[in-house]
């Protein structure tokens, strides 16, 4: 078998695009979700997962959902959601670091108009 492959992500990166990216959420409880859609409205984004659950939160770096997802607090799969054993194990074997990896940017994010488009 092949060595399993290791995902280097940028440590301070926004809610929005972390979550489109990884597509689980941590709940207060520690349960990990499967994100089934989001949404970024404006400042905020809205989040449904798989076990039905709707919510609003805010999308900022240093959110408790952020850092649980970087350092990895929550681990066990919701039972309701059915988190695949894949994704979960795609899940471990991603590292976060401040000066090295993919920067993850929103596409529906803000853009430059200056940048990459002529007229």
């Amino acid at each position: 078998m092949s060595e399993v492959k290791k995902r280097y992500y940028r440590k301070y990166t926004e809610l929005y695009p972390l979550v489109e990216k990884i597509k689980l959420w941590p709940s207060r409880k520690g349960h990990l979700h499967g994100v089934k859609s989001i949404q970024l409205r404006g400042k905020y984004i809205d989040i449904t997962t798989h076990c039905g659950k709707q919510f609003r939160v805010f999308n900022s770096r240093h959110s408790r959902a952020a850092r649980w997802l970087r350092n990895k607090w929550a681990s066990v799969p919701c039972p309701d959601c059915r988190v695949p054993e894949w994704k979960l194990e795609k899940y471990s074997t991603t590292f976060f670091s401040a000066h090295y990896g993919k920067e993850l940017v929103s596409e529906k994010a803000g853009k430059n108009p200056s940048e990459g488009e002529e007229a």
